[in-house]
């Protein structure tokens, strides 16, 4: 089972990081849901991934004050607005799927600004 457990990790890993560079893929709920496999598979993995220099702060930040950087917001929020608009514009033939994608911009603008601004 351990194994499992860790190979789900790295999976939810991968899929984290992934969320750096896309707007629409969450990173830090990706990043926690490592770290609770991890805990539980690996102590070794468990202490790589919240003492790594970039994403143990992701998972720090959030454990800690239940908050999210201004800086992320605003580009989380603007990121995800260009992009389902653009898609929504530009991608969609329907309107049911324009409509689909403003809803998802807007519950993923709520569902982050929702969260406190960890200030710096």
């Amino acid at each position: 089972m351990r194994y499992i457990l860790a190979f789900l990790g790295c999976i939810s890993l991968v899929l984290g990081i992934i969320g750096i560079f896309l707007p629409v893929l969450p990173t830090t709920p990706f990043l926690l849901l490592s770290a609770a496999l991890f805990v539980r598979s690996s102590e070794s993995l468990y202490a790589w991934l919240i003492n790594h220099r970039y994403l143990g702060t992701y998972i720090r930040n959030f454990r800690e004050n239940r908050a999210i950087p201004l800086r992320v917001k605003i580009v989380s929020v603007t990121l995800v607005w260009g992009t389902l608009l653009y898609c929504a514009v530009c991608v969609a033939q329907v309107w049911w799927l324009r409509l689909l994608f403003v809803g998802i911009a807007i519950g993923v603008s709520v569902h982050v600004l929702s969260y406190k601004t960890l200030g710096k």
